[in-house]
Order: structure tokens, then sequence, then C-alpha cells
């Protein structure tokens, strides 16, 4: 009996690491993201800033390229939008992603009290 339940603990918590890992990785995306957001929201402030007969350039590759104010703003406006979405998709993976290791946890706990009853019944068979 003792095995097998040492079995289903180290089976829950490799469960637990891989929720952790998982985790751990969406939370260093968003964290990315929120930084790209925050990027792309002091360009947008900037391009705010320009007047409407102002000359915006892009950067293609090594070359400078000639772009519309409008069109920049557009950009980036799309690129805002984008991000944001993702972050909030990120948030939600990582809401359900702490659920589930709450839910591991708490099965763990419990894996560890019956192991822990089963040790203390065989030492005093034994």
């Amino acid at each position: 009996m003792a095995e097998g339940l040492q079995k289903r603990l180290e089976s829950e918590v490799e469960k637990f690491q891989g929720v952790q890992k998982d985790l751990q990785k969406y939370i260093s995306s968003r964290q990315k993201l929120e930084a790209q957001l925050s990027e792309n929201t002091l360009v947008k402030a900037e391009l705010d800033l320009i007047k409407d007969d102002g000359t915006v350039f892009k950067m293609i590759g090594p070359v400078l390229v000639k772009q519309e104010l409008d069109e920049a703003k557009q950009n980036v406006q799309k690129r805002i939008d984008y991000i944001n979405g993702e972050i909030k998709r990120h948030e939600s993976l990582i809401k359900d992603l702490e659920k589930k290791q709450e839910a591991h946890k708490e099965v763990l706990s419990k894996l560890q009290h019956q192991f822990q009853q089963a040790q203390v019944k065989a030492a005093t068979k034994a």
C-alpha cells in the first residue's frame, strides 16, 4: 500500500512541477508583453506630439523609409490593441494555472498525510 501511495505522490509532484513551470513561462511572457506595451505607448505619445505636416520614417532593415503620419499612428495603435489582447489572454491562462496549482497542492497535502499515516502504521507493526 505504501509503495502505491508513494508512486501516486511522486506522480502528483511531477504534475505540480509541470504546472509551476508553465506558470513561470506565462508570467515571463506576460512581463515581456507589458514591456512591449509600455514601449508602444511611448511611441504613440511621441507620434501624437508630431504636427500633421511632420515627417515620420520607418526602419526596414538598414533603410529608413518615409511613412505617412496617420499610417504610423494606426500601426502603433493596432500593435497596442494586439498586445493588450495578448496580455488578457496570458492573464486568463495564468489564473487557470494558479487554480490547477492550488488543486495539486491540496492533493499533494492529502497524499503526504496518507503516506505519513501509512509509515506510522508500518512502524508500529514492525
